[in-house]
């Protein structure tokens, strides 16, 4: 059966305001949160030193779903990114089932960061209550993400040079205190990466178990493949932020976890504790908790911000193609989807409440049911760039700008990891319920569009 031709760009209807700046910065600022600046104990209390070994197989993962994605991008590039290519790659289920997948976990976890976010403000104003943060959060950026583009442009460019400002002076400043260059300080050497049972203290298992915790903190880069198609040149901004943000997200990873287990004693750490508070604290700098706390608090606004703009420009995306309400496709003068980010803000709320009601009951199971989902959505990448990457290479070679590295083997590698990933989280008792969790909302999302495939093809 003969493929109908790629079809030639479609020109978006939203507003082009974002700069390569922005875009450079989304990537690198997207990714950057709490996950990292938090939840990287957890992971160290799991593999001890070895954690470092465990960030770069999840960081290559990562890298490499990201280059395919930068791939099928600059070459196509649209607001709805990944779900546009799998509807063209393997048909219009692939990408109805993309969207709405990667729709749920972002309005989800919008939820979670809202709260963080919340409990942080609550505890330096306590007059304030802590749902009353959550509404001050919600208008503030549904009014930016309502705005002109480039606002939410501005917004997250300085929250990701906080960021990424932060990350690098705690880099110079735990390097030297490990070689013993600030005051009061002595050399370190290598005693906490071998001591305390050895660099691998539970062995390979510990890698595994430490690479389950941490390979979900690398979702978000996604975001900045979406907002590519806002840009004034899609396909070469986007090929530029892939390219940077990648390599420079996994020095700051990688980086940051080698100087952590350098400097302390991986069994000193504290799963729901900052490791950089801890390093902080250790080296000398003073109110070190306070200062994380801000980072942890501007990082959590980022992603509220970043994730409310993804979905809002994915369900937008969703119903050009039919797949969702065509409601949704009024656009303001200034080329924002308005009714589309008031949708995505409105569940963002239902989120939220249900958090603050029930956060170890309801809104546990929707978190378990969007556990997993960033990696089925990275299975769907991976596939749709090995179907579409024969047809752009015959139908329209002058925009492969960029490739995928080895392509096809280090697409097929790329597969057999997520496959490894999700077999390794079937036997983990803690990432199990996730597991089944996302997959019992993948089987839903899959047969509603099984559904309509059959209406379809009936009518």
């Amino acid at each position: 059966m003969s493929q109908a031709p790629l079809p030639d760009l479609p020109q978006e209807p939203l507003g082009h305001g974002l700069k390569q700046r922005h875009l450079t910065m989304l990537g690198l600022g997207g990714v950057i949160g709490a996950g990292l600046f938090v939840g990287s104990g957890a992971g160290i209390t799991i593999a001890g030193p070895a954690i470092i070994v465990s960030y770069l197989l999840a960081g290559v993962l990562a890298m490499l779903v990201m280059r395919m994605l930068g791939e099928m991008s600059a070459a196509m590039p649209a607001s709805g990114s990944f779900s546009v290519h799998a509807e063209r790659a393997l048909g219009r289920w692939a990408g109805f089932s993309a969207g709405w997948l990667y729709w749920f976990l972002l309005v989800v976890v919008l939820a979670v960061e809202a709260t963080g976010a919340a409990k942080i403000a609550n505890g330096w104003v306590p007059e304030i209550a802590q749902w009353a943060w959550v509404l001050i959060f919600m208008v503030v950026f549904t009014a930016s993400n309502l705005a002109a583009v480039r606002n939410f442009g501005e917004f997250e460019f300085w929250f990701a040079t906080l960021k990424v400002g932060a990350i690098v002076l705690f880099l110079v400043l735990s390097t030297l205190a490990i070689f013993g260059l600030l005051p009061d300080t002595d050399p370190i050497g290598l005693t906490n990466l071998s001591g305390q049972g050895g660099f691998a203290p539970h062995g390979f298992s510990g890698v595994i178990a430490g690479m389950l915790a941490v390979v979900f903190a690398f979702g978000g880069l996604e975001v900045v493949t979406i907002a590519a198609a806002e840009s004034d040149d899609p396909a070469r901004s986007v090929s530029r932020a892939v390219r940077s943000a990648v390599w420079r997200i996994l020095f700051f990873y990688i980086g940051s976890m080698l100087v952590i287990v350098t400097l302390l004693p991986w069994d000193s750490m504290k799963p729901g504790e900052s490791p950089y508070v801890a390093v902080l604290d250790s080296i000398g700098i003073p109110g070190a908790g306070q200062i994380m706390n801000i980072v942890v608090f501007v990082a959590l606004l980022s992603a509220l911000n970043a994730n409310l703009y993804g979905s809002s420009r994915m369900v937008f995306s969703l119903a050009e193609r039919g797949e969702a309400p065509g409601a949704l496709l009024a656009v303001s003068p200034g080329g924002v989807p308005r009714r589309a980010v008031f949708a995505s803000v409105t569940f963002g709320f239902v989120s939220v409440v249900l958090n603050l009601l029930w956060p170890d009951t309801v809104f546990l199971y929707m978190l378990n049911a969007v556990g997993a989902v960033l990696l089925f959505v990275w299975a769907l990448i991976a596939v749709s760039q090995l179907k579409l990457r024969r047809r752009i290479e015959r139908e329209m070679p002058d925009r492969l700008t960029l490739r995928m590295w080895c392509f096809p083997y280090l697409t097929w590698f790329a597969l057999a990891g997520m496959a490894a990933v999700l077999v390794l989280m079937l036997f983990d008792d803690d990432a199990r319920p996730q597991l089944l969790w996302s997959g019992g909302a993948a089987l839903v999302v899959l047969l509603v569009a099984g559904v309509r495939e059959l209406r379809a093809a009936r009518s």
